[in-house]
């Protein structure tokens, strides 16, 4: 809303305009002004803005409305409408828009007021008739558009249900209208999602649909239902995609297969879009990451390689940030395919074409990393100290990268003397505090380590991974095993069905002796999260329960997941295992 202070030169200007008998302007019916402006309505229009300027909203607001009424002009009713906004007085604001729309019946402008202001009163049932009068204003040719549309008015509307009741009553005209069915019910079964109702917003989808199988409307509603735990809108969604779908309906399809890990039925509907519109862009990057998910390195490599060529011609206008978000991706994607393949050349070429502020440094970091990897760890610390800080926070990730470089280079003493500089600078910063814990252990002093961990649940009481690293050491040198259950179910509390604190309730039940328990929790926990150290953990079980040829299946996929877990080397040095 404009300033009062601000209105005495749009007065002037509207003063001109009224004077040279303007023409109002409204798109179908323009109203003239019929006589000039007197001096009479001049100070009438002067001493309202004065008014409203002074802080007299009252007599402004009688002022102007008068005004508008003898001119018909809808700036002054507009004017008037604001000024009630302003003085919170929505009766008043009421009045002036109806006063208005009953002026100028055909103006767009107006009813827009009095169905925005009736939901602001949370006179619902009045809505009708407004709502109606946005269909009927439309050209014929949108008003399924305007009638998709009317969902927006009640986005703060309190009483859902109540504004649900409205619009159905407001489209019971157009449930059985050739062409904008499929739309009335839409938006209906939208705002019935919104009030809670799924079962009613499913409703409105089937019947939606079974007037235009066609019509993608609820088919897009139905995708919302599903991401409620919805699976029955499921067939909505796969009538449409049996017919000539558009492509975009069948990947916000794969977005929602996706939320629901269902990986396999995502890459079915990718290879679809890829076939039927090989040009598609975002399909071939989801898929190749979808691919290096599933360790398919060469599918990956091609999907992501032909995302790219699709994206770089069009890296213009308005879509550059979104493609260049997606290049940065896929180069990320590559150079973790090449470097899985230890090409590290290759993978650095593809970090350093990564060039979107948020992901610069991250690839800096994972340079550095390679560095490292190659035994060139002091000029990797250098390449992470060269790196800008302008924050604090961006200090603080520094420190945090070059801590993880020391980690992964087993240089734990080294990592152990950055981190208690870190700490000793800020004590409350449970992440350092956790790591400082971390290498504590690498170093054998577990006295410090659980000193350090429980000073971190002191800290922050809901840090679950303080919880589980603690049990999880416990059970690891068989001691005080219930307390390291404890523990454990405690970390689960704040992070439930994590597989990470899931592997250590395995890991716990099978020292506490209970193998079976142990084999299905980490069983759980494997198929929630293919992981290279719950691989280690799920194989001795089953070894130990002498099921031998299952244990050698879970080594063999936790090698090829990481070969460098140290807790799945050791483990199968330990069992004496070759694989």
């Amino acid at each position: 809303m404009m300033p009062a202070f601000t209105r005495i030169p749009l007065l002037i200007a509207l003063i001109c305009a009224l004077g040279a008998h303007a023409q109002v302007p409204e798109k179908k019916a323009a109203v003239s002004i019929s006589s000039a402006l007197d001096g009479e309505l001049f100070y009438q229009l002067l001493l309202g803005e004065l008014n409203a300027r002074e802080g007299e909203p009252g007599a402004a607001y009688s002022l102007i409305l008068d005004a508008a009424r003898k001119t018909t002009d809808p700036r002054l009713y507009q004017r008037a409408v604001e000024i009630a906004l302003q003085a919170r007085s929505g009766d008043s604001a009421l009045i002036a828009a109806r006063a208005w729309r009953m002026a100028i019946p055909t103006s767009k402008e107006a009813n827009r007021y009095v169905l925005q202001i009736l939901i602001g009163l949370n006179r619902l049932s009045e809505t009708v008739d407004p709502l109606k009068r946005e269909i009927t204003n439309a050209d014929a040719k949108d008003r399924a558009t305007e009638i998709l549309g009317l969902q927006r008015y009640f986005a703060r509307a309190s009483d859902k249900k109540g504004a649900v009741a409205a619009l159905e009553l407001a489209l019971n005209d157009y449930l059985g209208a050739p062409g904008l069915t499929a739309a009335a019910w839409t938006v209906i079964g939208r705002l019935r999602l919104e009030a809670g109702d799924a079962a009613g917003a499913l409703d409105a989808a089937r019947k939606g649909q079974a007037s235009d199988t066609k019509s993608e409307h609820p088919a897009l509603l139905a995708l919302a239902i599903m991401s409620t735990k919805s699976p029955q809108a499921e067939a909505v969604v796969k009538t449409y995609l049996e017919g000539k779908a558009l492509l975009a309906v069948r990947m916000d399809y794969v977005r929602a297969l996706l939320e629901n890990q269902r990986l396999a039925d995502a890459g079915f509907q990718l290879q679809i879009i890829t076939t039927e519109k090989p040009d598609y862009a975002e399909a071939w990057l989801v898929k190749g990451a979808l691919e290096l998910q599933d360790r398919k390195m060469a599918l990956s490599e091609n999907s992501l390689k032909r995302y790219i060529e699709l994206t770089l011609p069009k890296k213009t206008g308005a879509t550059r940030t979104e493609a260049n978000r997606g290049l940065s991706q896929a180069y990320s994607s590559l150079a973790q395919i090449a470097e899985q393949r230890k090409d590290y050349s290759e993978a650095d070429a593809w970090l350093k074409r990564i060039d979107t502020p948020a992901e610069q440094f991250n690839a800096q970091v994972r340079r550095a990393s390679l560095l490292a990897r190659q035994d060139k760890l002091e000029e990797a610390r250098k390449l992470i100290k060269s790196l800008p800080e302008k924050t604090q926070d961006e200090a603080r990730q520094k420190v945090a990268a070059e801590i993880g470089l020391l980690r992964d280079s087993k240089k734990y003493k080294q990592a152990y003397t950055l981190l208690s500089d870190a700490v000793k600078r800020n004590p409350t910063d449970y992440d350092f505090v956790y790591d400082l814990a971390m290498m504590a252990e690498k170093l054998g002093n577990l006295e410090e380590m659980e000193r350090l961990l429980r000073s971190v649940i002191a800290i922050k009481p809901d840090y679950h991974h303080a919880y589980n690293a603690l049990g999880y050491s416990l059970a690891e040198r068989k001691i005080r095993l219930p307390e390291s259950k404890k523990l454990i179910l405690k970390a689960l509390e704040f992070a439930p069905g994590d597989p990470f604190i899931n592997d250590s309730l395995g890991w716990v039940e099978f020292r506490s002796g209970n193998m079976y328990e142990a084999l299905r929790i980490l069983q759980e926990a494997f198929k929630a999260k293919p992981d290279a150290e719950i691989a280690a953990h799920l194989g001795e079980v089953l070894w130990t329960l002498g099921q031998q040829e299952q244990a050698l299946t879970a080594f063999k996929e936790g090698f090829q997941i990481n070969p460098d877990n140290e807790t799945l080397l050791e483990t199968l040095k330990r069992l004496r295992i070759k694989l």
